[in-house]
């Protein structure tokens, strides 16, 4: 056994007590410069007065938007506030102020965006630190709205809001306004945003707080404390099992103080055996609308401009150039209206149902199909009439062949889409299935159809995330899985690309690398469609690609994959292109990607098994790539609507 020296312990001993001397005296220094900027912003110098300040965390453009929206209407009001990137932001400067808004939005698993993420650290770590004192931010007012989405399940909906008015409260700071949250599907974010924003200049004019107990600056709260206005951990837990619906026009949140208000709120949607039907009032009245028909509870059809077209003589669309369909014989149709995922270029902006699985009432499979037929004639009907219209396709019309079910959400999640799609094949309508790359079991499910999509929309899991931005957290690995499952089908199958440019048209090396997991026999490459900005997307027409972009984009793609696949076919008008795999639909040096319609039902008929080679066909030479028709059928008429602007539109 080695003794130590009298002397030697001695030494031990001062060294160990003057580093603790040093922690304990810097951490003294720490907590009384947090004191004292406490002290000095509790009673701020009068000559100079620290202005308000106006912080967006935001990831996709909304919150900042709002947050400049607010800022020019505080302005109009005569309250002057700075606007402020938080990631600009010194946190200890909070100390200092009397009065901070936020408009935040919640990320990934209920945190803040990237921009905001230093300063929630600085304020989680300072309300949860007593050195810091609960009354750092005693000088300061605040008021939080968050801009969230309940599809993301009850605990992440505006999550990092909620945490961020908690943080504030625990470190003093006087809330004035109740949290405003607005829901992003729910179509009512605008509307909520501006009651809010009226109740905080309210507030800041008149002194009072919202909650209207007491005057703002006194140091109270609201009515109370933070357990009661939080469910519980099971409640919680029992909403992310559900499904939820955009059925508050409002935009608002459930009541958190119970679970009864949430079971009330459901209740005004109908139930039936303790399910909710999936078109809400609301949504049913934002969709028809936007021309759709609204079939039972959970399907919709709509008439499609190109069916209108060619029923006018006027062409038809790049289905028709590719793939040999009657667009005026093509119904556009859906089961589902829900979808899993909120896509940055969403045609519909998200109006429609979100949700991760199936838990509404569902109808009847031949009652859709009898229904959808029964309303696309009713349309093609009322085509009666318009110029260009003659009888003979009106009459074709009225009986269609094919039916795209891709209208909009996720038709494979229809717990009966393979008796739907018999019924369709039943009366020899082709099916043509799109779907979103989330159910990759529900592929591996599925029937065979004429031809089945796969949306690709992006080639990288960050890409995929910021352009779907899917409800699942596995939706890389779901995505991964039902390509492999597109892999295992035998009839034709297609990926379909959509380009933007500035978040996907650059990634034609990830893209390639895909080519191999599914092998689709047919790639779609198409610029994205402009339909207007919105809260929940913002897409320009700087992110839309010219045609001579896809063009570039699929020969750059097709040279990649060293001769598997080559560029077959154009759409101009779509601004559309078609790889097809060169083994298979090149025959004697002509493409084969048109579609023999008869053969294929008599296939299905026969119940025996078949391949995509035993239904395809020739493809007429003015649809192949490079004909100098662009994809435009010559036996129509190409009509070009003339566009005066400005000066020129006022001459008559």
């Amino acid at each position: 056994m080695t003794l130590v020296s009298p002397s030697r312990l001695a030494l031990l001993a001062l060294v160990s007590l003057s580093a603790f001397c040093l922690y304990k005296s810097r951490r003294l220094r720490r907590q009384k410069k947090l004191l004292l900027l406490s002290s000095s912003s509790s009673s701020p110098n009068p000559k100079n007065p620290s202005r308000g300040k106006i912080f967006f965390a935001s990831e996709t453009g909304t919150s900042k938007t709002l947050a400049s929206r607010l800022s020019a209407f505080l302005r109009s009001e005569g309250l002057d506030l700075d606007l402020v990137d938080p990631a600009d932001y010194e946190p200890d400067d909070l100390l200092r102020e009397t009065l901070v808004v936020f408009v935040v939005s919640t990320w990934e698993d209920g945190g803040p965006p990237r921009n905001a993420g230093f300063l929630a650290r600085w304020l989680e770590d300072g309300s949860a630190d007593f050195r810091v004192g609960s009354a750092a931010l005693a000088g300061c007012r605040f008021a939080v709205f968050g801009v969230g989405s309940r599809a993301y399940g009850r605990r992440r909906f505006n999550a990092f809001a909620r945490d961020l008015s908690g943080w504030m409260r625990g470190l003093g700071a006087v809330e004035v306004v109740r949290i405003g949250e607005g829901d992003v599907d729910g179509g009512g974010v605008e509307e909520e945003f501006e009651r809010w924003s009226q109740r905080l200049v309210g507030v800041l004019k008149g002194g009072v707080l919202d909650s209207g107990l007491g005057v703002a600056g006194e140091g109270e709260g609201f009515e109370g404390s933070e357990e009661e206005g939080t469910d519980s951990e099971e409640e919680e837990e029992a909403e992310e099992s559900g499904v939820v619906d955009l059925e508050d026009i409002a935009g608002k949140g459930p009541s958190r103080r119970s679970s009864s208000s949430v079971l009330k709120s459901t209740l005004t949607n109908g139930e039936e055996n303790g399910l909710r039907e999936m078109v809400t009032p609301v949504i049913r009245t934002s969709l028809e609308k936007q021309g759709y028909k609204i079939i039972g509870s959970n399907s919709g059809v709509k008439l499609c401009r190109w069916t209108k077209s060619q029923l006018r003589g006027r062409g038809g669309c790049y289905k028709h150039s590719f793939y040999g369909i009657e667009s005026h014989r093509c119904m556009e149709a859906t089961p589902s209206l829900a979808c899993a995922n909120k896509c940055v270029f969403c045609w519909r902006h998200h109006t429609n149902p979100v949700g991760k699985s199936w838990m509404w009432k569902m109808d009847d499979p031949l009652e859709i199909v009898n229904a959808a037929i029964d309303h696309h004639t009713k349309m093609i009907k009322q085509m009666k009439g318009v110029p260009g219209v003659n009888n003979e396709r009106l009459s074709e019309g009225l009986a269609p062949r094919h039916c795209a079910l891709s209208l909009v959400g996720e038709p494979i999640m229809y717990p009966e889409i393979n008796t739907l799609i018999d019924e369709l094949h039943r009366r020899r309508i082709s099916s043509f299935l799109v779907t979103n790359a989330q159910f990759p079991e529900k592929i591996r499910a599925l029937k065979p159809v004429t031809q089945l999509y796969v949306s690709v929309d992006a080639a990288t899991k960050d890409s995929l995330k910021a352009i779907d931005r899917p409800l699942f957290g596995d939706f890389w690995e779901r995505f991964i899985d039902s390509l492999k499952a597109l892999y295992e089908k035998e009839q034709r199958t297609v990926y379909r690309l959509t380009l933007v440019k500035g978040w996907n048209a650059e990634d034609i090396d990830a893209y390639s690398s895909l080519l191999g997991v599914g092998n689709p026999d047919l790639v779609e490459i198409k610029g994205v469609t402009y339909c207007g900005s919105s809260a929940t997307s913002k897409l320009t027409m700087e992110n839309v690609p010219w045609h001579a972009d896809v063009r570039a984009f699929s020969e750059a793609l097709a040279l990649k994959s060293n001769g598997e696949y080559e560029v077959a076919c154009e759409h101009v008008h779509s601004c559309c292109v078609l790889l097809a795999k060169v083994t298979k639909y090149k025959v004697n040096g002509r493409w084969h990607t048109w579609i023999d319609y008869d053969k294929f039902h008599d296939l299905v008929a026969s119940g025996k098994p078949f391949s995509s080679e035993d239904y395809m066909a020739p493809t007429p030479l003015w649809a192949v790539y490079g004909a100098e028709e662009g994809g435009f059928d010559p036996d129509q008429f190409r009509y070009k609507k003339e566009r005066r602007h400005g000066a020129a539109a006022l001459q008559t």
